[in-house]
């Protein structure tokens, strides 16, 4: 693999723009290559007279050496390519506080083709003041964030203490002397709580350690513990810091929290630890090169400047990955430093070739079966009997509910397969674990597992045995639909530590978080899946067939008539389209309580005109009328034109007309524009799905009207398939811009700081 492609593979996603651009800088060193390869065609042509003529020109405007120069000193002096200098200049993002510029003067400038190397040059000297700016401002964040710490591990310390001992009334964290001080680096301590030690020390007269008083408590509030809806409801009466009452629960919630901080923390350390290397190397490469191409000996002064820079001399990040690597093992793993290694630098997910093999085995069955099925209801006629009818108004709604999920499991396969291949971060944006989140090929097995046991359940019931005399059928034949829900409740709530159990948690709390909203506060993930169910109304409406249909219809005779003509089944059929929508304005009305962002308000205005459309269609649906058709007609081209708008301007943040690449976004991922105008179109058209009910399309002869309803649900999970990636991306991009590349944890306390008494 050539540097360049390895030096992309190592870039932080968020930081990107941050780092040396080392394929610019190498279109540079091109240019130069070619004109001094155009230059030596062109001096086989001409006379050699020409060139010495031209030697002599240059030499006239080089600098004067002086007569009395020593011989040495001299011939340094002509050897000599560049002089890197440092230069303290104002910047304006630091609000024109003086920072550190390094400056290269190349001494070859009125050479032939000097222009080209000086403005290599000028761009070297803009990347790596960029990349050491941004380093420095990294390091100082981390420092500050290290203090912090310090601080909350100071208040959890004595927590400990008054937890464990309710009658100290001293002391307890020992912090090293050799620690105390102004350094910064210093920040994080290492704490003994044994006063077993203590008091060995006290006898020896021992004095490195001195003691803390536990008069911390008396400054620090905590901030709410585990979110749950009765601490939300409270919450709204009552302030989030609350007084500390000192018991195991409050304990256990601030370790918890402070432990993730420190996992957070190390990982922010390493990857500028990352950072600093790579940069380094890429300069590295880059003067190497350079020097190849021109013969010239300039790499060596100037990694000599790179060398002794900040971003080469500076230890700040490695100082504090020891510390930070000692303190997690020592108070977050009962001093196992291989199970805090474990927490703090959990291993890469290496690619299983049996998941592979799977992948296309469960494809090929899932292929060969539905040949099978196609087959059978040809030879038996199955569409053109009498029991077609009877078969698409029961068992198909039961099947489709599988065929909706699959399609679904496999558009974020491909949403997968292309956020890896063009580095967007979902795994950080969704707030997965490391290591747990589902790559492309674990997504498609289990979507073709789950369509081999469809298919293999669909062709059972074909196949089953039916007397032509009662028309009634075996039971066993008719529970099939049944039974796999059932296998697939049990596998999704399953406690063991088989098919992708931190997964399947992790999409467990987030529909838990989706149910009692607004009591819980919203995340990406949790309004993200709010929308998936948005685009999956008849899944839900397919649930609750399976409901009337095993709970009170005659599914013994293939009898759906019940529920079809209940009108309480009708009524809660407007109420499960409603509920996705409905979750997604209590999300919004969450998020506008938070931040007063008057987006949210017009967000959650848009998922309210959706819920009034949603009512008017299905009641026109079910009771036809003219005016119910208008209602229905205009509320639905509102509400699609509206979301249409929002999809393609809030979520994909496109359709900028003052934008670097007209009518799209300033930055791009995909480097095909007309993608991006293509899926706009798609996402239109799909939108404008929505108004089949209203114009009748459902009543077409040559489809039944289960199927047609099929087909217009397939395409809007298509269509979320699609604003899954572009929503995806723009959320990607914001954190680039913001240079957000690691999870920002709730610290468990607050820390108030001693009034001055002077005052």
């Amino acid at each position: 693999m050539k540097f360049g492609k390895e030096f992309t593979s190592h870039m932080v996603p968020e930081w990107q723009e941050a780092y040396m651009n080392y394929n610019y800088l190498k279109t540079l060193l091109k240019e130069i290559l070619i004109f001094r390869q155009r230059k030596t065609m062109s001096n086989q042509v001409n006379p050699t007279s020409k060139v010495r003529s031209l030697k002599r020109k240059v030499s006239l405007f080089r600098a004067f050496s002086g007569l009395t120069s020593d011989h040495h000193h001299k011939k340094v002096k002509e050897d000599e390519v560049i002089m890197v200098s440092a230069m303290h200049q104002p910047d304006e993002e630091q609000g024109g506080i003086n920072s550190l510029c390094y400056q290269t003067v190349f001494l070859h400038s009125l050479d032939e083709g000097g222009e080209f190397e000086l403005v290599f040059f000028k761009r070297l000297d803009h990347e790596f003041n960029k990349v050491i700016n941004f380093y420095k401002n990294k390091v100082d964040e981390v420092v500050k964030q290290a203090k912090e710490l310090n601080i909350q591990m100071d208040a959890l310390t004595a927590l400990r203490i008054k937890v464990h001992h309710p009658t100290s009334t001293t002391s307890t964290p020992f912090i090293d002397e050799t620690n105390t001080g102004a350094n910064p680096l210093e920040v994080i301590q290492e704490f003994e709580m044994s006063e077993e030690r203590y008091q060995k020390k006290r006898l020896n007269d021992i004095k490195e350690y001195e003691m803390a008083s536990l008069d911390v408590l008396n400054r620090i509030k905590i901030n709410a513990t585990t979110e749950t809806p009765l601490s939300t409801m409270k919450s709204v009466f009552n302030s989030l810091n609350v007084d500390l009452t000192y018991n195991k629960n409050e304990l256990r919630n601030a370790q918890g929290k402070l432990k993730q901080a420190f996992i957070e923390f190390h990982e922010k350390l390493r990857l500028l630890k990352n950072f600093s290397f790579h940069n380094q190397l890429a300069f590295s490469k880059i003067m190497k090169k350079y020097d190849k191409i021109t013969s010239r000996s300039a790499a060596d002064t100037y990694l000599k400047m790179v060398e002794g820079s900040y971003l080469g001399q500076s230890d700040d990040v490695s100082k504090l990955i020891e510390r930070v690597e000692a303190v997690f093992a020592k108070h977050f793993c009962n001093g196992n430093r291989d199970q805090g290694m474990k927490n703090l630098r959990p291993k890469a997910k290496r690619e299983k070739h049996r998941v592979t093999f799977f992948v296309g085995c469960f494809f090929g069955c899932a292929l060969a079966l539905l040949v099978v099925i196609i087959t059978n209801m040809n030879t038996k006629y199955l569409l053109k009997s009498e029991e077609q009818t009877r078969y698409m108004n029961t068992i198909f709604p039961l099947y489709s509910l599988f065929g909706y999920l699959a399609l679904h499991m496999l558009m974020y396969a491909g949403n997968v397969f292309y956020w890896t291949r063009y580095r967007v971060n979902y795994s950080f944006i969704f707030g997965c674990k490391p290591g747990t989140e589902l790559r492309f090929k674990q997504v498609l097995l289990l979507s073709t597992g789950l369509s081999v046991l469809t298919l293999a359940a669909v062709l059972g019931n074909l196949d089953m045995d039916m007397d032509t005399h009662t028309q009634s059928y075996k039971v066993v034949t008719e529970l099939l639909p049944l039974g796999l829900v059932t296998v697939v409740v049990i596998i999704a709530i399953c406690p063991f530590n088989i098919m992708y159990r931190s997964t399947r948690y992790f999409l467990l709390v987030c529909l838990w978080h989706c149910i009692c909203a607004p009591l819980y506060f919203v995340t990406l993930p949790d309004f993200f899946l709010a929308d998936q169910f948005t685009s999956q109304v008849q899944l839900l409406r397919n649930l609750e067939f399976y409901v009337c249909y095993y709970g009170w219809g005659d599914f013994k005779k293939r009898n759906a008539q019940t529920c079809n003509d209940s009108s309480i089944y009708k009524t809660i059929s407007i109420f499960i389209a409603v509920v996705p929508y409905w979750i997604r304005l209590l999300q919004c009305i969450r998020r506008y309580y938070e931040g007063r962002d008057s987006t949210q308000g017009l967000n959650g205005f848009k998922y309210f005109s959706t819920i009034v459309a949603v009512v008017a269609r299905t009641l026109y649906s079910q009771k036809k009328g003219l005016t119910l058709r208008i209602v229905a007609a205009s509320t639905s081209g509102f509400a699609t034109i509206f979301s249409t708008y929002w999809d393609l301007v809030k979520d994909w943040g496109l359709l900028n007309r003052n934008s670097e690449n007209p009518w799209l976004r300033d930055k791009l991922i995909l480097p095909n524009r007309s993608i991006y105008f293509l899926a706009m179109m798609v996402n239109v058209i799909l939108r404008f799905a929505w108004m089949q009910t209203v114009l009748d399309f459902t009543e077409t002869p040559s489809l039944h009207r289960n199927a047609l309803i099929a087909i217009i649900a397939s395409l809007e999970i298509i269509r979320r398939g699609i604003w899954n990636f572009f929503r995806l991306e723009n959320e990607h991009l914001n954190n680039v811009g913001k240079f957000r590349a690691v999870k920002s944890v709730p610290l468990p306390f607050s820390y108030e700081e001693e009034e001055d008494k002077d005052l």
